[in-house]
């Protein structure tokens, strides 16, 4: 009996030192890698995403750029941090498709990181240079078809959410254009807008300012339908059927790291998403807030799975691969 009575104890203790931990976390800020430079779309989504979550999370997230290698640089940091919920990643549809990309990948998306929840989802803008005379989406592409030894298309460097989008927009108009890659976002902004480059697919996070200030031209979004954002451009469906593509963002921790700290940050993750100010910055940068169900661990994996299955015959098709 007594024997018995000790067990209990013990086993009682322990969940009570367990729930005392776990009360506590975090004891210390959390270091939050962006694999991107600082100032870029997924950084500024990033850093929204880590002040609306240090309230309910009752501490503070410190976010890191490690940028290189599409993004696989940083991933890889976190991949071989302790899971002890004070590392944690967020990246964007690179993660599916470093995989087919990188021929040397220190890490496997599914299985080195436990996903905590999708956050938003980033549609993309078809923008061309100032000087661009087509006035519409149609005529666009028919001008790129007409001219695709001269067309350059811009994107900001393999692996990079512009680079994804413009792999599919040669696949959907079966047409092979001469890619431009650079070092970044900025670059590759700053020579469209300087005319050195005629098109370009990026992220509206990246895009509004740039179109609504009247220094590029937009022809079209890659949403299923119209945003809010820019009411006046057709989805690129409507010429492109079936084109869509959206640059989804997922907060991940190492493996290994426990159930409870995964639930903590998931519950902060998603009273961040519902905070007012969080919602207003994602709307003024055109960013769609995931669904319920994808705010969740399973549906941020599962998203994962799926976008990883759609990407890597496109990847292969294109015979384009990183060292």
């Amino acid at each position: 009996m007594f024997k018995k009575i000790s067990k209990i104890a013990a086993i009682v203790s322990i969940t009570m030192a367990a729930g005392s931990a776990l009360a506590a976390y975090p004891e210390k800020p959390i270091s939050v890698i962006v694999p991107f430079a600082a100032g870029g779309p997924t950084d500024v989504v990033g850093r929204t995403l880590a002040q609306a979550m240090s309230k309910p999370l009752g501490g503070s997230l410190v976010v890191e750029n490690v940028g290189g290698a599409g993004g696989t640089i940083g991933a890889g940091k976190v991949a071989r941090a302790p899971g002890d919920g004070y590392t944690l990643l967020f990246h964007h549809i690179g993660m599916s498709t470093a995989p087919a990309l990188y021929r040397k990948l220190d890490f496997k998306p599914l299985d080195d990181f436990i996903p905590i929840g999708a956050v938003v989802d980033v549609p993309m803008t078809l923008i061309a240079k100032p000087q661009t005379t087509q006035t519409n989406a149609k005529e666009l592409i028919a001008h790129i078809r007409a001219n695709k030894d001269k067309i350059n298309l811009a994107n900001a460097g393999v692996g990079s959410a512009s680079h994804l989008c413009g792999l599919l927009l040669q696949n959907a108009m079966k047409t092979d254009l001469t890619t431009v890659p650079f070092s970044g976002t900025g670059p590759a902004m700053t020579a469209l807008l300087g005319g050195n480059v005629d098109v370009m697919c990026d992220q509206t996070t990246n895009t509004t300012g740039q179109i609504k200030g009247g220094k590029i031209k937009a022809f079209a979004v890659t949403s299923k339908g119209k945003l809010a954002t820019f009411p006046e451009l057709p989805p690129l469906a409507s010429e492109l059927p079936g084109f869509e593509v959206g640059v989804w963002h997922i907060l991940y921790a190492p493996k290994n790291t426990p159930a409870d700290v995964v639930n903590k940050l998931q519950g902060a993750l998603q009273t961040a998403i519902k905070d007012p100010a969080f919602q207003s910055k994602m709307k003024e940068l055109g960013a769609e807030i995931m669904p319920a169900d994808r705010q969740t661990s399973a549906g941020a994996k599962s998203l994962l799975q799926a976008e990883i299955t759609k990407w890597a015959p496109i990847i292969q098709a294109a015979k384009i691969y990183a060292d």
